[in-house]
């Protein structure tokens, strides 16, 4: 009899992991089971899994003992960093080099690393088409991920470079949605202009790393970007409007604007979106809906989404 393969997931009740947690669990083939990594196994999230059949562990990524250890005996390790907690470019890095170590010492054949572009590649921190944060980043949550890239190749780790996009559950937890303004009227505030940029469902992120799992030795060592659908802010908009009943329009507004907004992190996202405008070719061309499908084939796109999860958007 085959030997089922353990993955250990990073931030398993997260929404990235999370949704990785679910997709091997709920995997008829059973080539895979699952082994939740969380800081707090008592938590009401890591309950639930451990009530779905997934072995919860705890273990804290910035320690390296506490990690090699949940990643011993696992054949993969699904890698990802948490940049919202803590706004720290320097601990995302930090944290990045214990999981690689800690992979190779385990002897982990395959890691998927969830990344984003080192944004530093298109713009130099001399250049002032756009602020330069914190001294050293362009678009600190992106740039982070992209340079950590090299320190999972530096350890000699089997990985697989998985490029993530903005996922439309950011309009339910993270404030981004629409937005009512003194008229009454709701709007879309985003610095995209014309452009179209590339979304996905949270739980897709996993489905879709599920598969790169399933493809083994042929996907180590490529860069894949996923996405459920490339969109605009009008499109956005439009298709919100008709799935919450509702007249929302799209707001255009400056990535300057968005910049001094003022909650954490308005600057890191106003970056962000300016990124994704002004270099939208470059990113959407990363980001192929047909390989995001292959890997996961019900990858849904924004009205399948919206269906499901429209109702769970806050509109106050």
């Amino acid at each position: 009899m085959k030997e089922t393969k353990i993955i250990a997931v990073v931030g398993a009740t997260g929404a990235q992991g999370g949704g990785l947690v679910r997709a091997i669990l709920s995997d008829p083939s059973g080539e895979f089971r699952v082994r939740a990594i969380t800081r707090n196994a008592g938590s009401e999230k890591a309950q639930e899994l451990a009530a779905l059949g997934a072995e919860v562990v705890e273990a804290d990524v910035d320690n390296a003992e506490s990690m090699r250890k949940v990643f011993d005996g696992a054949y993969g390790a699904f890698c990802v960093t948490f940049f919202w907690e803590h706004f720290s470019p320097e601990k995302e890095i930090a944290q990045a080099a214990v999981m690689a170590q800690a992979a190779k010492e385990a002897g982990v054949q395959h890691v998927v690393w969830s990344t984003l572009e080192d944004t530093r590649n298109w713009i130099p921190l001399e250049d002032n088409r756009m602020p330069t944060l914190m001294e050293k980043y362009k678009v600190p949550h992106f740039d982070a991920k992209g340079e950590a890239n090299a320190v999972f190749t530096r350890a000699g780790v089997p990985t697989t470079f998985l490029l993530t996009s903005f996922y439309w559950d950011n309009f339910i937890y993270f404030g981004m949605g629409p937005q009512k303004g003194e008229d009454g009227t709701f709007a879309l505030n985003f610095p995209l202009g014309d452009r179209k940029m590339p979304g996905i469902a949270a739980e897709d992120i996993g489905k879709c790393a599920l598969g790169v799992f399933r493809q083994g030795s042929e996907a180590i060592g490529q860069t894949i970007g996923i996405s459920g659908e490339h969109l605009s802010g009008a499109e956005m908009a439009e298709k919100m409007s008709r799935h919450l009943d509702s007249d929302i329009s799209y707001n255009a507004i400056s990535p300057s604007v968005y910049r001094s907004f003022g909650f954490d992190g308005a600057d890191d996202l106003g970056n962000m979106f300016q990124f994704k405008h002004d270099f939208e070719e470059d990113f959407r061309g990363a980001r192929s809906i047909d390989t995001s499908r292959s890997l996961n084939p019900e990858l849904q796109d924004f009205e399948s989404w919206l269906a499901k999860n429209g109702s769970r958007i806050p509109m106050e």
